[in-house]
């Protein structure tokens, strides 16, 4: 495994280094990023499905013109299909945000888009289609810059199509240059199920958490099969790991049952917890620090009524840390928690935005929220309730106002996932102190 080096950096994370914020940028993104969006983004990536006989039938790069005033607000302005279907779902940029990495769940191929020289129309630059084959894990899921690097999450292996995964980081070239297996009955650091979903970086503290899902044998069955299959439903992940960032190696495993999804730190300064989401057993936990400074994980929120599986999906914290989205696939809502005390959230509002939503994105501002679609091929709902689109609101802190809809059925366009901001080149901040330390592999 490779070790840490310290060097300057002039494209650290400007998040991270006191400077001032950016007033648009998802609060998702890897704080290694450095070109942060300065006001409105314009435009907004959705990584989305194919589906046979509709349109190509191609899982496709679709963007969308999202500034105001614009002739084309509102609109499909780029659709860059990449062949085939296979399950696409998660995204992420490279920390100079000139390239997107996107991974497809079931054949494991992973798509490098240029965004950088023209935002509005990307351009795919780079396939790497052996994935499995070099790393011996399935379903690149979540794509996290590091500095020069990009560490891609693996939701299963090649081996028996269970959970058990690990994490493969490559450079922004798209060479492989690690590999990491997630914690797996690993008692000195209290266990671990080698399950794998989500990842999230505290550089400050040097710090890494990631959290569990299931394996290609699960995701890639159908929901109602699913559910109504004992076994199958007995392999979803149970653990959330700490990791120590510098050396890649798991420090701690917390049991925090029900498959955790998106892993969230608060941004605001000095506020060194996260919080994350379960699928199945629909709750909010918490992992922060307790009174003798050991990292602890525990439940502090419940979302819905967990006996009906609302099954929460995806949530994005505010920028300062006091507010948090939460999606639940099944009823169709989006929720919005008060994490002023991240130990006691309040839900505060709810609406139902769609017969099933998914990904919830915010500006950093918080003024602007976007809500796609769809899970997964297989679990999104069937007839009248298959909606599929991406919805835009303006969010004034009481409700939720409905800017536009694209309606990715009408045109034949797939079903909706993963989202994106990118912005014009002279939209970016790029200024950021050229003797700044960050941690960057070798």
């Amino acid at each position: 495994m490779p070790a840490f080096r310290l060097i300057p950096l002039a494209a650290a994370a400007a998040l991270l280094l006191g400077l001032p914020p950016a007033q648009a940028d998802e609060t998702c993104n890897s704080p290694y990023m450095a070109r942060l969006i300065k006001g409105q983004e314009h435009y907004l990536h959705v990584w989305t499905l194919g589906v046979q006989g509709m349109g190509d039938g191609s899982d496709k790069l679709v963007t969308i013109d999202v500034a105001p005033g614009s002739k084309t607000y509102g609109q499909v302005i780029h659709s860059l299909s990449v062949g085939g279907r296979g399950e696409a779902h998660h995204m992420g940029f490279t920390d100079d945000r000139k390239q997107l990495w996107a991974g497809r769940l079931d054949d494991n191929k992973i798509f490098v888009f240029d965004v950088g020289s023209n935002p509005a129309r990307p351009k795919l630059v780079r396939t790497i289609g052996d994935f499995a084959a070099k790393t011996g894990f399935v379903g690149p899921h979540t794509f996290y810059a590091l500095p020069g690097r990009m560490m891609v999450q693996g939701l299963s292996n090649a081996k028996d199509h269970g959970g058990a995964t690990g994490i493969a980081v490559y450079s922004n070239q798209g060479k492989l240059v690690s590999l990491h297996p997630m914690p797996k009955g690993q008692a000195e650091i209290g266990g671990g199920d080698g399950y794998g979903y989500d990842i999230a970086v505290h550089p400050e503290k040097n710090l890494m958490l990631s959290s569990s899902f299931t394996g290609w044998t699960n995701y890639m069955m159908d929901m109602g099969t699913l559910i109504q299959d004992a076994a199958a439903m007995k392999n979803f992940g149970t653990t959330m790991a700490l990791w120590d960032l510098k050396a890649m190696q798991p420090r701690r495993v917390f049991e925090v049952p029900g498959a955790p999804l998106e892993i969230r730190w608060s941004l605001a300064s000095g506020q060194n917890w996260a919080v994350t989401a379960t699928a199945l057993t629909s709750k909010l936990w918490l992992v922060k620090q307790d009174g003798q400074g050991e990292w602890q994980a525990k439940e502090v929120a419940t979302i819905g009524d967990p006996a009906k599986i609302p099954l929460p999906v995806d949530i994005s914290i505010t920028a300062d840390g006091k507010g948090l989205w939460v999606n639940t696939f099944m009823d169709g809502k989006t929720r919005y928690f008060d994490m002023t005390d991240p130990e006691q959230p309040k839900q505060t509002f709810e609406q139902v935005t769609g017969k099933q939503v998914n990904m919830v994105s915010q500006s950093w501002d918080g003024k602007r929220v976007y809500i796609t679609s769809s899970l997964l091929a297989n679990w999104d709902k069937k007839g009248a309730d298959d909606e599929q689109f991406l919805k835009a609101y303006t969010w004034d802190g009481q409700a939720l106002k409905p800017d536009f809809m694209v309606d990715f059925y009408k045109a034949k366009l797939g079903r909706a996932h993963h989202m994106k901001f990118s912005a014009k080149a002279a939209s970016y901040s790029t200024a950021v102190p050229a003797t700044t330390q960050v941690a960057a592999l070798r």
